[in-house]
């Protein structure tokens, strides 16, 4: 047990620290480690955290486009009929749209997506309710680990889960193929994650002591059993090698935010400081102090007039700083988040001079629109997995899906219906030529 709880809290802690510096930058709380002592000077702890924060819109570009319409039954029982793989493709059909449906996932598989986007990776657990029905349950990232079977790449061979109660103490719970064991900390902990030897077997009962022998007299309730032989913890891993934890989409394009910022910055100061053009005077007599030094003869204001008695004296001011240049620098980091993410750059500049046409922007958004393509193949996988595994716990066996998605790059209708037209020529199925206009 011990083993167990100790390899799983080193994964969570190992999991939170990586997530925290995502979810700062996608919330906007940028440290402004990098600014000068004139900024400071100048604006003092107005500006403490200050960002022109653009990863929402890294994340939210792909977020945006990925959008599931349903799923395609293609096996629904090996030795149906034909009849009867017809029949039951509509039956599970509407199993499905129960089940996803009951689930609120219109909306929350959106979260899991920006979720996994902006961390790298998203969880969802599946298990039965009260009523049997299986229920779907997204979590946050910071709150999972999991973890991949060495000898079968790709196969999660355990989960753990923390939470913090509402007494101030911390549960853990640890799935695994054939059970999922629970336990809960002894006392109140200030920190995230305690250590191992504070958490004992969790039994949900009234009359429940908090002491380890109590707790170790009634395991066996502590301890479910998992009868569906896999692991409930459905991994979506954004943009991750089999088995690895997934890269968050901000990975590369916070230390080009971190410019942005500095760019900005410096644009504030040069304003505060030539905001007031500076005057000159020459050809005047100067006092000095006692200590030698010389004396302004003239103090600068709107209600204050310059006099001078020696008719050679003259007066001036210097140009007010130019402000192009720090713009041009500011959105060439725009340019550059948009080059290391493939996000179309009208995302991050959207009041771009001389806006393109429907055609430019399709053929800009090559490479974005294959990116989106390869998130719909990765997280398509796993919804899949996760909507086979909710029909099995209702009892549907031996069913395996395809995850449909919304075009990312949709045409118009006109476009779509000719090109089925043209499949249609080269030996398309008018069955399947009607599915792909939609009906």
């Amino acid at each position: 047990m011990k083993t167990n709880i100790e390899h799983a809290i080193e994964n969570l802690r190992t999991n939170n620290r990586r997530y925290a510096k995502f979810e700062r930058y996608y919330s906007g709380i940028h440290e402004l480690s990098f600014a000068t002592e004139k900024f400071v000077n100048a604006f003092g702890s107005q500006f403490r955290e200050f960002a022109m924060n653009l990863c929402p819109a890294v994340c939210d570009a792909v977020k945006d486009k990925l959008k599931i319409t349903g799923f395609a039954v293609e096996h629904p029982g090996r030795n149906a009929s034909v009849n009867e793989r017809a029949n039951g493709a509509d039956d599970t059909a509407s199993y499905i749209a129960r089940i996803w449906d009951a689930n609120r996932m219109d909306l929350r598989s959106g979260e899991i997506h920006k979720e996994a986007l902006k961390n790298g990776d998203a969880y969802a657990i599946v298990w039965p309710d009260a009523n049997g029905r299986a229920a779907i349950f997204p979590n946050s990232a910071s709150n999972i680990a999991v973890s991949y079977d060495e000898e079968m790449p790709g196969r999660i061979e355990s989960a753990a889960k923390f939470w913090r109660t509402a007494d101030k103490r911390t549960r853990l719970n640890l799935y695994f193929a054939d059970r999922i064991e629970r336990y809960v900390t002894t006392k109140e902990s200030e920190g995230l994650l305690p250590e191992a030897s504070e958490f004992v077997h969790f039994v949900q009962s009234s009359s429940f002591s908090m002491s380890p022998t109590h707790a170790e007299d009634h395991a066996e309730a502590s301890t479910l059993n998992n009868p569906y032989g896999i692991v409930p913890v459905f991994h979506f891993a954004n943009n991750a090698d089999l088995g690895m934890p997934g890269r968050s989409e901000l990975e590369d394009a916070i230390p080009i935010q971190d410019g942005l910022n500095k760019s900005v910055l410096d644009m504030l100061v040069a304003m505060e400081f030539s905001a007031y053009r500076q005057r000159w005077a020459a050809g005047i007599e100067l006092e000095y102090d006692g200590d030698g030094k010389a004396i302004a003869p003239f103090k600068a204001g709107i209600d204050h007039l310059w006099i001078a008695q020696d008719p050679n004296s003259r007066f001036g001011d210097f140009e007010t700083a130019a402000l192009d240049q720090f713009l041009k620098v500011k959105d060439s980091f725009r340019i550059d988040i948009a080059s290391v993410t493939g996000t179309p750059l009208h995302y991050l500049m959207p009041h771009m001079r001389g806006q393109p046409s429907g055609e430019t922007l399709k053929k800009s958004e090559t490479r974005f629109i294959a990116k989106v393509r390869d998130r719909q193949e990765s997280f398509g996988q796993v919804w899949a997995d996760l909507m086979e595994f909710a029909l099995m716990i209702e009892g549907h066996h031996d069913i395996h899906l395809k995850t449909r998605w919304e075009d990312p790059s949709p045409s118009s209708d006109r476009e779509r219906l000719e090109n089925i037209l043209l499949k249609k020529q080269i030996g398309l199925s008018a069955e399947k030529a009607l599915e792909e206009a939609g009906y």
